[in-house]
């Protein structure tokens, strides 16, 4: 059923509101010149969003008080890590070389021209007619209401030798979020929208070509629950580079958010770095990490925005009928 959804939405998408993208424009080539070796091993974690702890509080208990310094010991209860080799967070190191839905996985870079700084997030390759996009975050992609720019998607990025790009580096020539997202100040009420596309290019050839097909979007509506997810990204902090892929297996419950709603997992805590990364299940992906309870809190969790056939499946249809055109 959502499949067909999905497809009519395609139909009916509308056009461009801004340029139609190119293969071969300025922006793009500045943007691969733009990362060296040195900005992407700098760039520094998008920060996970705040939300609040008492509408995903596990109802068989209530956290108990934190002693100072807890954020170095376990904040999944070992009863609930369902990840083989799971560390206090939960997650465990990807195997190299990476393959499915790791090699579509990889980081995605922007510059905050504002704070000054260079910000790296998760993302992977989602499956479309015009094989050339990424989903992440919506606010990987936009800060304070403004856009990021110099986005880029490095698609199985690993940290073998300082960082390598295995498949490239593949600019953005333009970047969807929601209208939501864009135009009101955040607060928990946001989380429901945090999710954004980037059409790339790069050269003669197309995303897909060089990665293989995409994650199917695996659209779900709210109140519904999900088991068997596995989440991927790029942690930072604590024991975590910031250029390894790391996974976690969970499963997720409705968090009870207001509008399209969210999937909240108590087996996985997401550090900052994972912010975008894709909550995978077989070859589709169902959401996006964009919250997490703060690393102190005795009984972590995470919040993933969910993708639905309204508000994403509207918006992967406008991003894909303006990347085919």
């Amino acid at each position: 059923m959502f499949r067909l959804v999905l497809a009519a939405c395609l139909l009916l998408a509308t056009g461009p509101t801004g340029p139609t993208p190119t293969r071969d424009s300025w922006e793009s080539r500045d943007t691969v010149g733009y990362w060296s070796r040195e900005r992407i091993v700098n760039a520094q974690s998008a920060d996970l969003l705040p939300f609040p702890r008492h509408d995903v509080a596990p109802p068989d208990s209530a956290p108990p008080a934190v002693p100072p310094g807890y954020g170095a010991r376990r904040t999944v209860p070992g009863r609930k890590v369902l990840t083989p080799g799971g560390d206090r967070l939960g997650y465990s190191p990807v195997t190299r070389p990476y393959t499915g839905a790791h090699r579509l996985t990889g980081i995605l870079l922007s510059h905050d021209p504002v704070a000054r700084r260079d910000i790296a997030c998760g993302a992977a390759v989602v499956r479309s007619r015009s094989r050339s996009l990424v989903l992440t975050a919506a606010h990987c992609l936009y800060a304070g209401g403004r856009p990021l720019t110099h986005v880029a998607f490095l698609p199985a990025y690993n940290g073998q030798r300082s960082g390598q790009q295995p498949l490239g580096v593949w600019p953005a020539m333009r970047v969807w979020v929601p209208k939501r997202w864009r135009e009101r100040p955040y607060s928990p009420a946001q989380l429901p929208y945090d999710f954004g596309l980037a059409g790339v290019m790069r050269d003669a050839k197309l995303l897909e070509e060089v990665t293989g097909p995409g994650l199917r979007p695996l659209l779900t509506r709210r109140r519904s629950s999900m088991s068997g997810l596995e989440l991927l990204g790029y942690p930072v902090g604590r024991s975590y580079p910031g250029t390894d892929m790391y996974r976690c297996l969970g499963d997720a419950v409705d968090g009870g958010a207001a509008g399209p709603g969210v999937l909240v997992t108590h087996n996985c805590q997401a550090a900052n770095g994972t912010s975008g990364g894709p909550a995978v299940r077989g070859d589709a992906v169902a959401g996006v990490v964009s919250s997490s309870s703060p690393l102190s809190d005795a009984s972590g969790y995470t919040v993933l925005t969910r993708l639905t056939p309204e508000p994403f499946g509207r918006l992967l249809a406008k991003a894909d009928h303006v990347m085919r055109h």
